[in-house]
């Protein structure tokens, strides 16, 4: 019961991350709701009502009393507000006052509790004081107008660099025992590459075992057991499923940090051979098995994945790809990390925009990748797999940490507590109850 009861707090707990996660998002916009009281603060300064801005301002300053962008603003405010009210009777809106003391008795409950039931738990970073909104209207343009001495929001000195899109490649791959195999030109395409032995034979073998003790049919995909064909079966897993079920004991936690280990290592590679000059996030990461299913392959013309691209709306008749919704507009790179070649068909091949031309076609086997850039320059798809199970990593990467896969995110945070607690292969099976 007691199990129970801190599974619910610890979501309850967790609503603040939730509420900001914005529709058609999937991953939080940090520092959500203190944001509001620092734009609010702002936006009353501007009609005069300096009042509500350093009320609005002392809110902020609840979650960052160290803020000094906001604690300016205040002393600024109270300046204006002197011979004509008292500012030390203007206090911090009840509202945030009463969440934050919520929150912080929640925490308390969850830390108890987990010394209490033998647990870890390690609280995460709900108000990183850092986030903001990451686009080009995150900071009104009429801000720079402002005299010196004014208000000013406290994002407006940590503005995101406009990622540069200038395409290169042949970075370093970091990992010595990566081999290079294929770059763009010899792919016939841009902004791709093909490398072997990102994992080894081992790897391989263990993250297979494990996909067999994690995967859900259509898991990913809302349920559906063959999103692409009738005639396959078509399971994955997410990372955090992965270290869940490590958690829980069903897997070995050492296989399932595997899985978290090897993607992140992918991650590198990428950011790295195509020198990006910003952050790579993950966007979503997915192991998946496509098995052919018997007496369903005679006289098959589709294909396991049909063409498309990964962040737009391929039109093959138009010789064009949208780049508007529901495509995954926010995908900027992509990388598929083999398993196994003990399979017939499910060939990896590149198109030319029609979608029927092929420029390049890749059998997958233990250890390979490909990667390329997620545009309309690189169409792709998967020949059917006709015999067998054909297992890969799938990662799709951002430049916009807005668009941070969340299960990532919590990930991490599982991550982050297992270091920190120094577990060991020896300790692994540990309170199989639990629940992330």
């Amino acid at each position: 019961l007691a199990d129970h009861y801190m599974q619910v707090l610890a979501c309850k707990h967790d609503c603040v991350r939730e509420l900001a996660t914005r529709s058609g998002r999937i991953s939080p916009i940090e520092n959500f709701l203190p944001l509001h009281y620092d734009y609010l603060q702002f936006a009353y300064y501007r009609v005069g009502d300096y009042v509500k801005a350093l009320e609005c301002a002392k809110s902020y300053l609840l979650f960052h009393p160290d803020d000094e962008d906001v604690l300016e603003n205040a002393g600024y405010y109270e300046g204006l507000l002197e011979g004509t009210m008292d500012p030390d009777t203007i206090k911090p809106r009840k509202e945030a006052k009463r969440l934050l003391r919520r929150h912080k008795l929640e925490s308390h409950l969850l830390q108890v509790a987990a010394a209490g039931l033998g647990y870890a738990y390690k609280e995460p970073n709900y108000w990183n004081r850092y986030g903001a909104r990451q686009d080009e209207h995150s900071v009104p343009s009429s801000i720079s107008n402002e005299p010196e001495d004014g208000p000013r929001l406290s994002l407006a000195r940590k503005p995101m660099p406009k990622p540069d899109r200038e395409l290169k490649e042949g970075g370093p791959l970091l990992y010595s025992d990566v081999k290079f195999v294929y770059n763009s030109q010899q792919l016939n395409g841009t902004q791709r590459v093909l490398l072997d032995n990102v994992i080894s034979e081992e790897q391989c073998r263990e993250l297979h075992r494990v996909a067999g003790g994690i995967m859900l049919a259509g898991d990913g995909y809302r349920g559906k057991t063959s999103p692409h064909t009738p005639n396959e079966r078509f399971e994955g897993a997410t990372v955090l499923k992965a270290l869940k079920y490590g958690y829980e004991g069903r897997v070995p936690l050492k296989s399932a940090r595997l899985f978290y280990d090897i993607s992140e290592k992918a991650r590198r590679i990428v950011e790295s051979y195509f020198m990006l000059n910003s952050t790579l996030y993950f966007s979503y990461t997915h192991l998946v098995c496509r098995t052919a299913l018997s007496g369903q392959q005679e006289r098959r013309n589709d294909l396991s994945h049909p063409i498309h691209a990964d962040n737009c709306l391929l039109d093959p008749e138009a010789n064009e790809c949208w780049k508007e919704p529901p495509a995954y507009t926010f995908r900027d790179y992509s990388a598929l990390l083999y398993m196994n070649a003990d399979f017939e068909g499910g060939e990896f091949i590149f198109t030319e925009m029609d979608a029927k031309t092929v420029t390049a076609s890749i059998k997958p086997k233990c250890g390979r990748m490909i990667s390329f850039s997620s545009g309309g320059e690189n169409p792709h798809g998967v020949k059917a797999v006709t015999k067998g199970q054909r297992c890969a990593v799938a990662l799709w990467f951002t430049l916009d940490p807005l668009y941070r896969e969340l299960e990532r995110i919590q990930a991490d945070e599982v991550i982050a507590m297992l270091d920190q607690e120094h577990l060991g292969p020896s300790e692994m099976n540990i309170n199989p109850k639990d629940e992330l």
